[in-house]
């Protein structure tokens, strides 16, 4: 008896959920496929996990406490400010349980909705804001981030 293995049909493959992507890293982070807030983190040099851009791509889970870094989208009227792969990262509890501060970039164009999804975020789970920049942040912007970083994890 011989067996044969046959690939998934195309509805099979939709039925199948990614495994989870376990991190340990400190930051924690979304960026659009613009990626300006990738090219900020990259910056800081840091242990860094992304949150996925696509519902195809495993979902991210912490294993540790970190902080999250994200933009804001939606324009002035702040509707829609945090983007739903963040919604669907922190719906879940242990993303919950381990957040313990949030950095927010954003856009002054935004006018009062400049880095309104990290001022949303730290209000709702309560937790400290730590800091706001613009697009992809100027040099000295990454430098107080990265001092900023270390700072904190020494009284966590």
């Amino acid at each position: 008896m011989s067996l044969q293995l046959q690939a998934p049909s195309h509805n099979e493959l939709n039925l199948l959920t990614p495994s989870e992507r376990l991190t340990t890293s400190r930051l924690v982070y979304f960026s659009s496929i613009s990626e300006n807030t990738k090219r900020f983190v990259d910056k800081l040099g840091h242990d860094a996990a992304r949150i996925p851009l696509y519902p195809s791509e495993s979902p991210l889970v912490t294993t540790a406490p970190f902080v999250l870094l994200l933009p804001t989208y939606g324009g002035e009227d702040g509707r829609h400010s945090i983007p739903p792969q963040v919604m669907k990262f922190l719906n879940d509890a242990r993303n919950r349980e381990n957040i313990r501060g949030v950095i927010g970039a954003g856009n002054t164009n935004f006018g009062t909705a400049y880095c309104l999804a990290a001022r949303k975020i730290a209000a709702k789970l309560g937790i400290p804001e730590l800091y706001r920049f613009e697009l992809m942040g100027t040099p000295d912007d990454v430098r107080r981030v990265d001092e900023g970083l270390e700072e904190f994890w020494k009284h966590q």
